[in-house]
């Protein structure tokens, strides 16, 4: 028998122990509460501003983030490309994280829309500073695509969940305010950040001209994402919503679900920062792969095999016995913690990827 048939044969060798999907957060099921209210929820045209559960989950953003507006939009895509075009003009720069959302998840929008290129820094641990940031700032000239943005990400998803401390922020800022520079925020998972910072996402958010954040990762929401920021500008910002097609009209079915994930499903993201701490220690040791225990501060684990092309196998084994992972980057791999897996499950999870890694 081959050598690859024996490979292959092995793979298919034990049968699946059930269905654990650590793929993400995003395939998280709404809860009953959230079924609940959905089935009753109050509506009207959103696009007229007639929506009443709409309107209460934007005022109710807008209070948990200390702001003075906030809008509904269907994806944290579409919220961090809205903010790009509020801030921007067409033949701009947008300073980010080589890893970023906006990078490497986005479809390139902020060329295709904005008109602007992105100029991409790379930082340990995907945590962003003022040096960092003070090296490619360009003022307008003649020569050279000025700076229009910068725009962080906390927590920093490719970067293994990692979070920038309100230090760090801080010193931005005040440096980013003294030369003219807004800020936006892709807060996908700010809500898993302020749990490991312990800290509220009003102060540790505050000094950005906008924040997006989702509802429908680890918040459980089945659909949406929220940009928040001025009066004046979150007005613009609807009218570009609607310009990419985001007037959703009865959204307040999906609001209903949304004012819940805001309201009481960051008061158990420890529990998947538990989780996926308690993961990434039982596979730390293995010598097949490279995980720095350091990155796992919140919901994300990531780490990659030593050896050239194994990510993928690995993660058709995992699949064959009935976990679910991701492929990221190069040669890594992805488990994602969130409402839907529960301790007994992530215990199930590292025992089978133990076993499989080692058979690499």
């Amino acid at each position: 028998m081959s050598t690859e048939t024996e490979r292959h044969k092995e793979v298919f060798s034990q049968e699946p122990v059930g269905l654990i999907d650590l793929r993400s957060d995003t395939v998280t099921r709404p809860t009953k509460a959230m079924r609940t209210a959905m089935a009753a929820a109050e509506v009207g045209d959103d696009v007229y501003g007639e929506d009443p559960t709409v309107n209460l989950l934007e005022a109710s953003a807008a209070r948990v983030f200390g702001r003075e507006a906030a809008l509904f939009v269907p994806t944290g895509t579409m919220g961090n490309q809205i903010a790009i075009r509020l801030h921007t003009q067409p033949g701009q720069e947008v300073i980010c994280e080589s890893r970023s959302h906006i990078v490497d998840w986005e479809m390139a929008m902020a060329a295709a829309f904005s008109g602007c290129q992105l100029r991409t820094v790379t930082a340990e641990r995907g945590i962003l500073t003022w040096k960092h940031i003070e090296s490619v700032v360009k003022r307008p000239s003649v020569n050279n695509a000025s700076t229009g943005l910068i725009s962080l990400e906390n927590s920093h998803n490719m970067a293994g969940g990692t979070v920038t401390p309100l230090t760090v922020f801080g010193e931005i800022w005040n440096s980013a305010r003294e030369m003219g520079i807004p800020l936006h925020l892709d807060g996908a998972r700010i809500f898993n950040a302020s749990v490991a910072l312990n800290i509220p996402v009003a102060v540790l958010t505050s000094g950005f001209n906008t924040v997006m954040f989702c509802l429908s990762k680890g918040l459980c929401a089945p659909v949406g994402s929220m940009v928040v920021g001025t009066r004046k500008l979150i007005e613009r910002a609807r009218m570009v919503r609607k310009a990419l097609g985001g007037g959703m009209r009865q959204a307040g079915i999906l609001a209903a679900a949304g004012l819940i994930a805001l309201e009481e499903m960051p008061k158990r993201l420890a529990e998947d920062h538990a989780n996926a701490r308690y993961i990434a220690e039982q596979l730390s040791g293995l010598q097949q792969i490279e995980l720095d225990l350091l990155t796992v501060q919140t919901n994300i684990v990531i780490f990659r095999m030593k050896e050239a092309g194994k990510a993928e196998e690995l993660v058709q084994r995992l699949k064959h016995r009935g976990v679910l992972c991701s492929v990221v980057g190069n040669n890594s791999v992805r488990f994602v913690t969130h409402h839907d897996v529960d301790r007994a499950a992530c215990e199930v999870a590292a025992r089978v990827a133990v076993e499989e890694i080692a058979k690499l």
